[in-house]
């Protein structure tokens, strides 16, 4: 008679260790290696080497661990050095110190060749990484520089050249998007621009909405009255601030009602400035729908770029437009309430008017 006899998992495939290295999961990467007593050599979990078996295998927490009990590191998956997404991010990390740091926009292909990389490999490579091409990250450095050096410059046009722009044509052609509006009234502090507001209450204290010539520019909520015009104030130090008229109450209005009940919507003519990577987030966050959530590490997924939940983070804390950017849809991966520019309680009462549909 034949007996079937089914043999119990070993100790190596009992190791929660061993699935992660079946899987070749990258993200173990780090975590631990394993080595191979057949052949001598130890990897990271993903290498793609012919997968050895549980009686081969021994686990390492770390390369040094592995050389000490004899063993060499596979020349394949290298684990004697970081992991290759560390690799590949510190690769794009220097790439974005030398293009912050640039005083002009550097050839990019020669940017990938002293960083090992093929110029086709280099920008998807990055693009992986931040969610931007190259040539993107390096135009919004270059529009920081300038928004940086604007109210220091002796004239408009030193501080162009010093943001490494060859020409002030081109700044002026894309002054609205690079800074709302013209180098000049940047320099100036919204100078020579207009900015209407007016100041009202709703179901979540006081609210102060402020509109330029392209649109909403602040939607702000708090307690005091008082320091909702400071806010705006210290925004715009120069800009000529008027008080609304009774059409501007109308505005006020549409946006306290949305406010009150967010299912009406709303469909204003927005002012925002920010850098490209906050115009991705709070993009993202208008197509989250009312009523849903969605974690700070969902929105870096959503927009590209995996690892930047804290970078997402500080985009929200940027945001001046409360509820028509709303960034009270985002939450802690566990779904719990994390901070909110304008206070937790404001940000739960929002999203329980979402989720009851008023």
């Amino acid at each position: 008679m034949t007996q079937n006899l089914t043999l119990a998992p070993s100790a190596t495939e009992l190791d929660p260790r061993w699935a992660r290295l079946v899987a070749r999961d990258a993200a173990a990467d780090g975590g631990f290696v394993y080595s191979v007593r057949s052949t001598g050599i130890y990897c990271h979990p993903s290498c793609a080497a012919r997968r050895p078996g549980p009686a081969q295998v021994r686990f390492h927490a770390t390369a040094a661990e592995a050389e000490a009990a004899g063993f060499r590191p596979c020349r394949r998956c290298r684990p004697d050095l970081p992991p290759p997404r560390q690799r590949q991010a510190a690769m794009v990390a220097e790439a974005c110190r030398r293009l912050d740091a640039a005083e002009e926009v550097p050839d990019l292909p020669a940017l990938a060749r002293e960083l090992g990389l093929s110029p086709s490999h280099f920008h998807r490579l990055f693009r992986a990484v931040t969610g931007l091409t190259p040539g993107a990250y390096a135009a919004s450095a270059r529009a920081r520089r300038l928004r940086e050096e604007l109210p220091a410059a002796r004239t408009v046009t030193e501080a162009i050249y010093a943001a490494g722009y060859g020409s002030n044509s081109r700044v002026y052609e894309s002054a609205d998007a690079l800074l709302g509006m013209t180098p000049t009234a940047w320099r100036a502090g919204g100078a020579a621009s207009t900015i209407r507001f007016a100041i009202g209450e709703c179901a979540l204290g006081s609210i102060l909405v402020a509109r330029s010539e392209k649109g909403v520019c602040a939607i702000l909520l708090g307690d005091e009255p008082e320091a909702l015009l400071q806010d705006l104030q210290d925004r715009f130090p120069r800009a000529t601030l008027i008080g609304g008229d009774a059409h501007f109450e109308a505005l006020v209005a549409q946006v306290v009602g949305f406010v009150e009940a967010p299912g009406t919507g709303l469909d204003l003519p927005l002012d925002l400035r920010g850098t490209a990577f906050q115009h991705r987030v709070w993009q993202a966050l208008k197509d989250i729908p009312p009523g849903s959530t969605a974690s700070y590490a969902e929105i870096a997924a959503r927009i590209g770029q995996p690892g930047a939940a804290r970078a997402v983070a500080s985009a929200c804390a940027a945001n001046a437009l409360a509820v028509a950017i709303p960034c009270h849809r985002v939450v802690r991966g566990d779904g719990s309430l994390s901070g909110y520019r304008w206070g937790v309680a404001r940000k739960r009462e929002l999203l329980a008017r979402e989720a009851a549909g008023d």
